[in-house]
C-alpha cells in the first residue's frame, strides 16, 4: 500500500534493524528503493486488485486516513460494500493534511489514493461523523472506526497561552489549514514547541510562508528527541536550529500582543530503573523573541461520540464480524 507515499515518509524502522548493516557501513535503502520503484514504474492498473462479486453485506469505514483506505482495499476484492465517511473533500487523511506538500506531492497520493477508491468503495466526503448511534441506524453489518489521532495537544495551563491565542497554534492543526489553504502566511519570527516529526514538518513549513527566523524549542536533549534523525538533517540544513533542553514556562505577551516566550534550562538525569528525569539547571529563565508558535508535542484520540449511549454503541461494536 501507498509505496510512493512510504518511499518518501516513512519512518524506515526496518534499515536499522536490517542484517545487511552488518557487513555493509549502512543497511539497505528500503524506503528510498520503494520510492524509486514507485515513481519509475509503468502503468500498474491492470495488476491491482479488484472489487469482487457482492456478498451482500455492507460495511461503514469512519474516517479517509490510510487506516480506512487499507481496510477498503483489503475488503473490497472480498465483495464487501463499503462506504468511506471523511469531513474533509477528498481522502487521504494525515497523509494529506500532515505532510507538507514539499515532502509529498499532491499528485503522488492522488493517484495511489486513487488505486483504492477506483475499486468501487462509496465515498461521503464533506460529511463529519459525530454520532455512533446516528451511523448504528443506517443497516451496516460492520463499521471500522479509522479517524486516527486527529487532536493535537496544547498547554492551556502556561501563563499567557489564553491571552496570546490569536498567535498559537495547535501544529496539526496549523499544517492542516496551510495544506487546505487556508492559511498562506506567519509571522517572521517563529518558536516550534517539541521534538517529533510533526514539529519538524511544522518548522520547515513554516519557512515557507514567511517565517525568516524560525526556531525549535524542545524539553530533551537533542539524542533523545523523538524526530528521526534525517528530518532534524533537514531542519538543519534549513537554517533551522534546534535548542534543546528547554522546558517552556511561560508566554510573554506585551500591550496584549504575543511577543516571545519564557525557557527553564533543564538536564536530563538517567536513572538506574530507566526512567529519565529533567531536573532545572538554576539558571536564570532564558527569554525567545517570537511573533507565532507552532505547538507540535504530541497528539490524542479525539473521536467525539461522548453522549452515554453513543459509549454504549461503540462497545457493542467489538461483536462485529465483517466475516
Amino acid at each position: 500500500m501507498f509505496p510512493g507515499v512510504l518511499g518518501r515518509t516513512c519512518d524506515r524502522p526496518c534499515e536499522p534493524a536490517c542484517r545487511r548493516g552488518r557487513v555493509e557501513e549502512e543497511p539497505v535503502a528500503i524506503c528510498r528503493l520503494k520510492r524509486v520503484a514507485a515513481d519509475f514504474k509503468d502503468d500498474v492498473a491492470d495488476r491491482l486488485p479488484k472489487a469482487g462479486p457482492a456478498n451482500g453485506k455492507k460495511i461503514a469505514l469512519i474516517g479517509g486516513g490510510p487506516s480506512s483506505l487499507t481496510v477498503a482495499r483489503d475488503l473490497a476484492p472480498l465483495g464487501y460494500e463499503l462506504h468511506l465517511y471523511d469531513g474533509e473533500a477528498t481522502a487521504g487523511g494525515f497523509m494529506r493534511s500532515q505532510i507538507p506538500s514539499f515532502r509529498l506531492p499532491d499528485s503522488v497520493l492522488d493517484e495511489e489514493v486513487g488505486y483504492v477508491l477506483g475499486m468501487g468503495i462509496k465515498t461521503r466526503f464533506n460529511t463529519y461523523v459525530d454520532s455512533m448511534a446516528e451511523i448504528l441506524t443506517k443497516g451496516y453489518d460492520a463499521i471500522y472506526v479509522g479517524c486516527g489521532a486527529p487532536k493535537g495537544r496544547d498547554l492551556p495551563d502556561l501563563p499567557g497561552r489564553r491571552e496570546a491565542d490569536a498567535n498559537i497554534h495547535i501544529g496539526i492543526n496549523w499544517l492542516a489549514n496551510v495544506a487546505f489553504k487556508h492559511t498562506d502566511k506567519i509571522g517572521k519570527k517563529v518558536i516550534v514547541l517539541g521534538g517529533g516529526n510533526t514539529a519538524m514538518d511544522c518548522c520547515r513549513t513554516a519557512r515557507r510562508p514567511g517565517g525568516a527566523d524560525v526556531k525549535v524549542i524542545v524539553r530533551s536533549p537533542n539524542a533523545e528527541m523523538k524526530a528521526s534523525p534525517w528530518e532534524k538533517e533537514d531542519a538543519l540544513h534549513e537554517g533551522i536550529p534546534i535548542i534543546d533542553n528547554h522546558v517552556p514556562r511561560e508566554f510573554v505577551l506585551k500591550k496584549g500582543r504575543l511577543v516571545g516566550m519564557n525557557f527553564e534550562k533543564v538536564k536530563a538525569i538517567h536513572h538506574d530503573d530507566g526512567r529519565r528525569e529533567l531536573v532545572p539547571t538554576g539558571e536564570k529563565l532564558a527569554f525567545f523573541p517570537c511573533d507565532d508558535v507552532l505547538i507540535a508535542i504530541g497528539q490524542e484520540n479525539a473521536f467525539p461520540s461522548d453522549r452515554k449511549g453513543d459509549r454504549h454503541q461503540v462497545h457493542q461494536l467489538g461483536n462485529a464480524d465483517p466475516e
